[in-house]
């Protein structure tokens, strides 16, 4: 599915699981649609399970935190899986391919 944010001029595409959660994520924001975030659950879980949360949030994003069925005010277009893959290949593609700054001590929380 996907929806847009026009206050950030953001196209959200999503990937879900049976039971409405998002299981991959891509943010594509205004007019070039330049990829935002290119986020997978299980990877981040991983990254979780690694202690590598920042850097890969700080690469990549995060996936929304809510089953569809609790969010307010989207009004989601429906895509198949094959519209969603076309999104997702370049999307994750290209922000792999950035240069990506280590955290360094300032960074830290």
């Amino acid at each position: 599915m996907r929806c847009y944010w026009g206050e950030e001029d953001v196209w959200f595409y999503f990937e879900v699981d049976a039971e409405g959660w998002v299981t991959r994520q891509v943010e594509l924001q205004g007019p070039e649609l330049t990829p935002i975030a290119a986020a997978s659950l299980d990877e981040w879980q991983q990254a979780h399970d690694a202690g590598r949360l920042d850097e890969y949030n700080g690469r990549f994003g995060i996936t929304a935190e809510l089953p569809v069925s609790e969010w307010e005010g989207h009004d989601p277009e429906q895509l198949t899986a094959e519209e969603f893959e076309e999104v997702w290949g370049p999307a994750r593609r290209q922000i792999a391919s950035r240069p990506h700054r280590p955290l360094g001590p300032a960074d830290a929380s």
